[in-house]
């Protein structure tokens, strides 16, 4: 069993903090993204850069993670599709994402969708904070301790 990280990059702001967790546990990391992405010179760390499609990335990841990856996404489609190939998925904000909780996370995203072209809601999420990036290290710190001990 190989640990492999998938990030899905284009709008990442935890990419240096999964290189630095990455590196601690020695475990590959795939950038994916639409367009070029700086990178570690490393060979833990690769890209990947898919096409402009809507989905592009977010089938590029899906198609190859498994129960040993971890996901880290805002996208809360792409977050199910990969529960449901038995990975472990992370938001960026350290919140993870579960069996049990992306049901409902999948209704409000449509609410919201619903409410935001109606525009009786224009904002979007909460600016990213410091607490986000200490819980999101802890997250993937986490995840990853849980995997190796399951390995």
């Amino acid at each position: 069993m190989t640990i492999e990280i998938f990030i899905d990059a284009d709008a990442c702001p935890v990419k240096d903090e999964i290189y630095k967790v990455a590196f601690r546990y020695k475990v590959p990391v795939c950038v994916v993204s639409n367009s070029f992405i700086r990178i570690p010179d490393d060979p833990l760390i690769s890209r990947s850069i898919v096409s402009a499609g809507p989905d592009a990335a977010d089938d590029f990841i899906a198609e190859r993670v498994r129960t040993d990856s971890v996901v880290v996404t805002a996208d809360i489609l792409l977050a199910e599709r990969c529960l449901n190939s038995g990975a472990t998925v992370i938001g960026p904000n350290g919140k993870p994402f579960t069996a049990d909780s992306i049901g409902s996370a999948v209704a409000t995203r449509a609410l919201m969708e619903g409410l935001r072209s109606t525009g009786d809601i224009t904002g979007g999420p909460p600016p990213f904070s410091r607490a986000d990036r200490s819980r999101f290290l802890s997250a993937l710190d986490l995840a990853l301790v849980r995997l190796k001990r399951s390995a």
